[in-house]
């Protein structure tokens, strides 16, 4: 069964508090890797990258407190969306901006966690959410290709037997 071998977590983050604390909690190097940025075009350079066809990608964005800046926000994840569409978007929210931003920044965001105490585990919860969404896909895909080989023997097997049934029908 495919899994996921390596997630990785990009993070877009002004004052690099909250790179620390995600790499902190995903400190396993054999299942995570954490990399953290501090502006949009480097986090684009290395999204890019041909990773390998099973890893998960998940984007964790920072959204600071000036509200001028959400146009610029809903742009970052309209491209990351577009570059892999099955990439995981978190955006971490300053709680007075929360329905703000959850009006204007609507473009396939997976979750919008306020920034609070417990942000860090509300983000590990929906990174192994995503992981999850993510094995699953694969599956159905495997899934998919083992019904078409089934239908395809049973149709085959049924031609045969009419067939034989055609040409021997004292044996039936």
């Amino acid at each position: 069964m495919a899994q996921t071998k390596l997630t990785y977590l990009f993070c877009l983050d002004d004052h690099r508090n909250l790179s620390d604390e995600i790499k902190k909690r995903f400190s396993d190097t054999s299942r995570y890797k954490v990399e953290s940025y501090f502006s949009k075009e480097e986090l684009f350079t290395h999204f890019r990258k041909g990773l390998e066809l099973t890893s998960c990608k998940i984007a964790i964005i920072a959204i600071p407190e000036a509200k001028e800046q959400l146009d610029k926000f809903y742009n970052i994840s309209v491209e990351l969306k577009k570059m892999d569409p099955g990439a995981g978007i978190i955006l971490l929210v300053p709680p007075l901006l929360a329905d703000d931003v959850r009006k204007s920044i609507i473009y396939n965001i997976d979750a919008y966690v306020p920034i609070s105490q417990n942000s860090t585990l509300r983000i590990h919860n929906t990174v192994k959410k995503i992981i999850s969404e993510h094995n699953i896909s694969i599956n159905r895909k495997f899934r998919n290709i083992s019904v078409y080989f089934l239908l395809a023997f049973l149709i085959v097997s049924a031609l045969g037997l009419f067939v034989l049934y055609l040409k021997y029908p004292d044996f039936f």
